[in-house]
């Protein structure tokens, strides 16, 4: 679990990077969950964005992502969602305590 000030601070480095998962008209595809999967695995710090042509809310989206990668959701603004995920052997964002 992250505390608010990492969250915050997720959420500045988020704040600068362009959406790495897109989720399109077919929804949340198993192919869509497998990018995010690899993303977070190397990146840590993923932004999701849901098409407009589709009625899946993006906190849904957020969540179905994170809950079947153990990942925490960061942000969910709009159309577009960020999720952390630290790995544990390479860890490349350093959290404040």
């Amino acid at each position: 679990m992250i505390t608010s000030k990492q969250r915050a601070y997720l959420r500045s480095l988020a704040h600068s990077i362009e959406p790495n998962i897109y989720v399109g008209k077919l929804g949340l595809t198993p192919n869509v969950i497998r990018q995010a999967d690899e993303y977070l695995g190397v990146h840590e710090l993923i932004k999701g964005s849901v098409q407009q042509n589709i009625e899946l809310p993006a906190s849904e989206a957020a969540t179905t992502i994170a809950d079947a990668l153990q990942a925490e959701i960061v942000q969910v603004i709009g159309r577009k969602f960020v999720l952390y995920r630290r790995n544990p052997e390479e860890p490349k964002i350093e959290l404040p305590r």
